[in-house]
């Protein structure tokens, strides 16, 4: 380490002090890692700041000393000087980690928590690429990382891999940002805005080509589990189909009826969700001939989500009689035509069916007698749908009739006579209401008194239900139920109306979750 000219000065002839000579390693400071923060190099500075002035006022107090003395004796001196050569942060100490091998140190990695996975990759370069081994799931916003092939040195161990966002061509300085239920979010800028077409993503020019992408992906990693991806073509799912054979999940966003077709040597996928059209992001088509050719592929489906898909009595038929283990199906702003309601019957084994965001149930159900029933049903979840039609609602609750559980939130028209159509379903247990604003406490209580397996009651913001309309035959009824949960209102108190009914002495458990 260089000195001051008056610390290489040597004072005392009696004292044998050479100046260092200045070393490489001094001249050039090594130039600090990018990941590691500012503050840890300027505390490294201050080290050096210090180590300079202890050193300068060693030398100035063996100079004040005109006659030699144990302290200021040579090998005092020589021994002081090397004691403060320990201050300075240049020189690395052991790693005692290097004895540890990568199979061990894994093993102690994944038993941290998650959050400690990123600062422990900061430490070194071979914690970095130990980390990177860690990951299995991640979410990719930058397409060129894939091309350049980044990603599959960084993580060699990807099987669940997200592209959504890396697919779409966005200005990512953008403070505009524009989200699709959680799902899909797009960086946008003023002159998106004001686009002639009403949508945010132009499939021509701000979708890329992802196909060589994914071909790049399936060689990587052939146990890739779940793939997300926007835009992509026949050509590339089928590439991900005959490299990736242990493919259980996928997402595709922006597909069309043809692109199905190479995910038909996909044998073992079991979860699937198919975006065609989203309202204000883009425009494309999901037909019977898509859902078809995906029913014929794909024999092992478990769960389907179909969003902004059409369709009709055909492709609904095909999916039942193909997909025969299919025990879950959401269908999220569907454009189905008239009559598809009847083909849920062909679904054997369907347990659970959601509607979300529904402008409609089935415009034209078709004859009672020509609808079926699923004898499997268990769940029916209608989230934020259009109820008005009565003659679509109530062709619903005669295919889902022998459901265990129904549940109804944010559903616009809701009134009690629709309503009264879910007293088909006199196996229910679990009745769940939220956000049912024109449901009133008479419409409420006749089909609870209909329902005579009713077991769990829930009744969440549903501001026309009040607490003095509640009679004794339903204060009764609630009585003998296993858990409630009350609260249609802010002011809702049941205690006060129910307090001579003996609610809680009858049964042997006492409401779980009632709130007064």
């Amino acid at each position: 380490m260089s000195h001051s000219p008056e610390t290489n000065r040597n004072p005392n002839p009696n004292l044998d002090v050479k100046p260092q000579s200045p070393s490489k390693n001094n001249k050039t400071r090594p130039k600090p890692l990018s990941l590691l923060p500012d503050v840890v190099f300027k505390e490294q500075d201050l080290k050096h700041v210090i180590f300079k002035m202890q050193l300068q006022s060693l030398s100035a107090s063996a100079s004040a000393s005109a006659s030699p003395s144990p302290v200021g004796s040579p090998c005092e001196l020589n021994n002081r000087i090397s004691s403060l050569h320990s201050l300075s942060a240049d020189p690395p100490g052991p790693d005692y980690t290097a004895l540890i091998s990568d199979e061990l140190l894994l093993r102690v990695f994944s038993k941290l928590p998650i959050s400690q996975h990123l600062p422990n990759s900061l430490v070194c370069k071979r914690w970095l690429y130990l980390h990177g081994r860690l990951v299995q799931s991640l979410k990719l916003v930058d397409w060129s990382f894939v091309e350049s092939g980044r990603v599959f040195t960084r993580f060699p161990n990807l099987n669940d891999v997200d592209l959504l966002r890396a697919c779409i061509r966005a200005p990512r300085n953008s403070g505009i940002v524009v989200t699709h239920n959680k799902s899909l979010s797009v960086h946008v800028d003023d002159t998106r805005l004001s686009l002639a077409n009403g949508f945010f993503i132009d499939q021509n020019d701000d979708v890329l080509p992802v196909d060589d992408g994914l071909g790049l992906l399936a060689k990587n990693y052939p146990n890739l589990r779940r793939i997300a991806v926007v835009g992509a073509s026949e050509n590339g799912l089928s590439i991900v189909a005959d490299e990736c054979r242990t493919l259980q999940e996928l997402e595709l966003h922006c597909c069309g009826d043809l692109s199905l077709k190479g995910i038909s040597a996909c044998q073992n996928l079991q979860v699937v969700k198919l975006i065609g059209c989203v309202d204000g992001f883009y425009n494309s088509v999901v037909s019977d001939i898509g859902l078809t050719l995906l029913a014929q592929g794909c024999r092992r489906l478990v769960k389907l989500e179909l969003c902004g898909c059409e369709g009709s009595y055909d492709g609904i038929k095909a999916i039942g009689q193909c997909c025969q283990m299919l025990e879950e199906l959401t269908l999220c702003d569907h454009k189905m035509d008239g009559g598809w309601l009847a083909a849920l019957s062909f679904c054997g084994n369907l347990k659970t069916l959601r509607l979300q965001s529904c402008k409609g149930i089935d415009l034209s159900p078709g004859p009672r007698e020509h609808l079926g029933s699923c004898l499997a049903i268990e769940e029916l979840h209608l989230e934020r749908c259009h109820m008005k039609d009565r003659e679509g609602v109530e062709a619903l609750f005669l295919v889902c009739e022998n459901v265990r559980e129904i549940v109804l939130q944010n559903c616009w028209g809701l009134e009690d006579e629709v309503f009264a159509c879910a007293s088909i379903c006199r196996r229910v247990k679990c009745l769940s209401l939220e956000g049912c604003s024109l449901l009133t406490t008479g419409g409420l209580e006749s089909l609870l008194i209909s329902l005579n397996k009713l077991q769990r009651l829930k009744v969440v913001s549903c501001n026309k239900i009040k607490d003095v309309e509640v009679s004794p035959a339903l204060a009764s009824l609630f009585s003998v139920l296993k858990e409630l949960k009350w609260r249609p209102d802010s002011r809702s108190l049941l205690a006060s109306v129910l307090e001579e009914t003996g609610m809680g002495r009858k049964g042997g458990w006492l409401f779980k979750g009632l709130k007064v």
